[in-house]
């Protein structure tokens, strides 16, 4: 399981835990277990030792929408949780915001050309 740095910790802000991601989606927690297994949803372990998922993937009741789709292109260009994790909640000028700002304001394409651009 990966471990994130304090810094990048602290980047995120927010964090949730499994039953707190599983109450949010009215969800089992086997099930919420199941969309990290599917890289719908990203979870790290923290500098404490537990294993958090970022708020700012939830909408309401939901996975924030596009978020799937950035995931496993992050992933595709051979980033690690962390890395795309840290990727994910850092600041980019030409977006403006993080890419998952960006992706909350339903502007998944803007992210996820920058995202393929980082495959070469």
């Amino acid at each position: 399981m990966a471990q994130i740095d304090p810094r990048a910790d602290a980047m995120v802000g927010e964090w949730l835990t499994l039953p707190e991601v599983a109450e949010r989606l009215s969800l089992p927690v086997s099930r919420v277990k199941q969309l990290l297994r599917d890289r719908k949803l990203l979870g790290v372990q923290r500098p404490d030792g537990a294993f958090g998922v970022p708020a700012a993937f939830l909408d309401g009741g939901q996975v924030v929408r596009g978020l799937h789709g950035t995931l496993t292109l992050v992933f595709d260009c051979g980033f690690t949780d962390v890395e795309a994790l840290r990727w994910l909640f850092t600041a980019d000028d030409s977006l403006p915001g993080s890419p998952i700002e960006a992706i909350a304001a339903h502007r998944c394409s803007e992210v996820n050309r920058r995202a393929q651009a980082l495959a070469f």
